[in-house]
């Protein structure tokens, strides 16, 4: 694993491996100052298992951030992870379009619409 340059920080929309449940791709979602200065970062999992009565979950298309495969975010489960947990370096960042798509399922997710 490579090490992480000295100022580095997560910035938001890029995706990384995590280890959650298991090893996994999740989209940063807090905000650059706050992940520049802190020791922990909000992420939304992404996983390969479509829930099609489950509608919280955005489509990603394969190729986006470079995933390998269509996902979906789990939108409704938002994590705050130290950002030792993040895999350097990214593996890619989020479409604006799907990043725009992730933030409004997670606001409608957390009640804040």
């Amino acid at each position: 694993m490579a090490t992480a340059p000295l100022g580095w920080y997560p910035k938001r929309g890029e995706v990384y491996i995590v280890h959650l449940d298991k090893p996994r791709p999740a989209v940063v979602l807090s905000i650059d100052p706050i992940n520049k200065f802190a020791l922990d970062v909000c992420v939304v999992g992404i996983t390969t298992v479509e829930r099609k009565t489950f509608s919280m979950r955005v489509p990603i298309q394969k190729g986006d951030a470079n995933l390998n495969f269509n996902c979906w975010a789990k939108c409704d489960q938002v994590t705050t992870l130290e950002k030792t947990f993040l895999k350097y370096p990214a593996i890619g960042v989020l479409s604006g379009a799907t990043f725009t798509r992730v933030e409004e399922q997670v606001k409608i997710c957390l009640g804040f619409l």
